[in-house]
């Protein structure tokens, strides 16, 4: 079965083509991923037919989980599609179906090579028990986003303000520098807690200026990751909506810098780079 390694901004996945292929994708993705014992990924992504859209996009976590949607690995999967003849190049818009719903990805092209992408990456949502999360007093929320929700863990105050972007979010912003919080332990944890029935991916950011922001991501079945894109969304959302930024932010993290615009009630967009490492075969 051949394979390409590709990522963006850091965030790394391994593409197959699979819309001839039936495999234990849950299993695959887990040994695929495995960066001692197999390819090196923080998932697999599946390249698949589909019936309304131009293609399908299945993703599986490194722990085989399934997940709705990933930022950067949608602009990577429009490039291998790209590349590969399997949609026109015309530099049109590529409709890309995935469990979060369709996502239109633009692709940015240098030289005729596609480099990136501008994903519309659709509607936050803000409703607590759709994001889906469980508060104590949910009746006093009711379907209006929650921000700064009281939060401690390890000895850490950690306010979270909770997003979904098809996938589930929860961002604190802290005055300690994100290099130096120990993201690795409480990561799983809050990502684990009672609180999240489907678990959560978590981010703590550094606001830097009203349009710059630093983070890390602790994703969702996968650990810390150097790149997130419906992370880096979540915490624009996050920042406009606390007043920590403008409606354009760059977000950087520790893989690279993605744009994110949102005007605060529409749709929100990606933007980032998209990069093929090596290709295989795999046994």
């Amino acid at each position: 079965m051949k394979f390409t390694k590709m990522h963006g901004a850091g965030n790394d996945y391994v593409y197959v083509d699979a819309r001839s292929e039936d495999r234990d994708w849950p299993e695959l993705a887990r040994r695929m991923s495995d960066r001692h014992f197999g390819v090196g990924g923080d998932g697999l992504i599946l390249i698949k037919n589909s019936d309304v859209a131009d293609l399908r996009m299945s993703m599986f976590n490194a722990d085989g989980s399934e997940a709705e949607m990933c930022g950067n690995g949608i602009r990577c999967f429009v490039k291998y599609a790209v590349d590969r003849g399997i949609v026109p190049n015309s530099g049109a818009s590529v409709s890309v179906e995935t469990l979060a719903g369709i996502r239109q990805v633009a692709p940015i092209k240098e030289d005729g090579s596609v480099t990136g992408a501008r994903v519309s990456m659709g509607l936050p949502i803000l409703t607590p028990a759709d994001v889906p999360v469980k508060l104590e007093s949910a009746g006093e929320y009711g379907a209006g986003p929650v921000l700064k929700y009281p939060f401690l863990m390890d000895g850490y105050d950690l306010p979270l303000s909770f997003v979904s972007m098809g996938n589930p979010h929860a961002v604190t912003f802290i005055d300690t520098a994100v290099a130096e919080f120990p993201l690795h332990t409480v990561g799983p944890k809050i990502e684990h807690h009672s609180i999240f029935p489907n678990r959560v991916n978590f981010e703590i950011v550094n606001v830097d200026s009203p349009n710059h922001l630093t983070a890390r991501v602790w994703e969702r079945g996968s650990g810390e990751t150097l790149a997130c894109g419906t992370g880096a969304c979540g915490i624009a959302v996050a920042s406009i909506l606390t007043g920590h930024s403008g409606n354009t932010v760059d977000i950087t993290l520790p893989g690279g810098t993605l744009k994110v615009d949102w005007d605060g009630q529409g749709e929100v967009f990606l933007e980032g780079p998209a990069q093929e490492v090596f290709s295989g075969e795999w046994a």
